[in-house]
């Protein structure tokens, strides 16, 4: 079995963005298997979780992984389609009655603000934004206030409240998932494609994983891939944004990151997920730690796609 064979034999979620990636199949046939992520497998077993007060776990945000932030997260990763009716009742529930004082375990400053305005921590923000932009909310008022917060060297910090003054590889991706979505869904600006560049070049001056004053890699850990990635950075999500953003593959400072994900192949052509995140998940999507991943081996196949070129 050739590792697309692996990938087609899945849930529709991993299904469908295989067969648009990497088996190129027509559109009307990728958009008959994208239906079916709202009534079969794991996108139905996350949309029937929801309460109607438009709650995951009765939690807006929490540390578990199974609230209302990373269960939309999941479903936007998962490729629900945004014009389907589960997806618009879906996200109508929570547009309409999720704030971020739901279900928190303190009380937040900004406990009655709604779920799609935001919070103050931009590598949450960014999320907010890809997700709602991706699901058809106007996000435009938490993207300006993304846009306001980049830093002089590029990206973006949570910890800036803290004292931080250069960026961090982790809010700096969360950050340019969301503008992308945002400038998809509207068009785009100049502001948001001129933050994007610098964004990039934070990104592509340190090689997706080296300091750029020694060096040095990093973190170890951005070496080993996982899924899902939540808010946590590694080389395979950075060069899969790259991808999706069409930076150039030909970038000579793509090469070393590029070698890393090629490293992780395994002899059947597929690759491992080398590490869980914490916290629990309300679907397992998965088979385990140290065991072949369908996310991963897709994601990798696609990125080794674009930098060779291959549409």
């Amino acid at each position: 079995m050739t590792a697309i064979d692996w990938l087609l034999a899945a849930d529709p979620a991993i299904r469908w963005q295989v067969m648009r990636d990497l088996a190129h199949e027509p559109a009307d046939v990728v958009a008959a298997e994208r239906s079916r992520v709202a009534t079969e497998g794991w996108g139905a077993r996350l949309l029937a979780l929801q309460a109607p007060d438009g709650l995951w776990a009765g939690n807006a945000f929490s540390q578990d992984r199974t609230d209302t932030f990373h269960v939309m997260e999941l479903l936007r990763r998962l490729g629900l389609d945004p014009a389907s009716e589960e997806a618009r009742q879906a996200v109508g529930l929570v547009r309409e009655h999720v704030t971020w004082g739901d279900g928190a375990w303190w009380n937040p400053p900004w406990a009655d603000k709604g779920f799609f305005e935001g919070e103050v921590e931009p590598c949450i923000n960014g999320n907010v934004a890809a997700t709602g932009a991706y699901f058809g909310v106007d996000v435009t008022p938490l993207v300006e206030r993304l846009l306001g917060e980049q830093l002089a060297d590029g990206g973006w910090n949570c910890e800036v409240e803290r004292g931080a003054v250069v960026s961090s590889f982790g809010t700096t991706i969360n950050v340019l998932e969301g503008l992308l979505a945002h400038e998809r869904a509207v068009g785009g600006s100049a502001r948001v494609a001129e933050a994007r560049a610098r964004g990039e070049a934070y990104l592509l001056e340190r090689r997706l994983f080296r300091r750029r004053s020694t060096g040095e890699v990093i973190d170890p850990g951005w070496l080993r891939f996982s899924f899902p990635t939540w808010w946590h950075y590694d080389v395979l999500r950075g060069l899969d944004y790259l991808r999706d953003a069409g930076v150039d593959p030909a970038d000579e400072r793509l090469a070393e990151a590029i070698g890393v994900v090629e490293a992780r192949r395994d002899g059947d052509g597929r690759w491992p997920l080398e590490q869980v995140h914490e916290g629990e998940m309300p679907v397992d999507l998965e088979d385990g730690e140290g065991r072949p991943s369908r996310w991963i081996t897709h994601v990798a196949m696609r990125v080794l796609e674009w930098s060779a070129g291959r549409p």
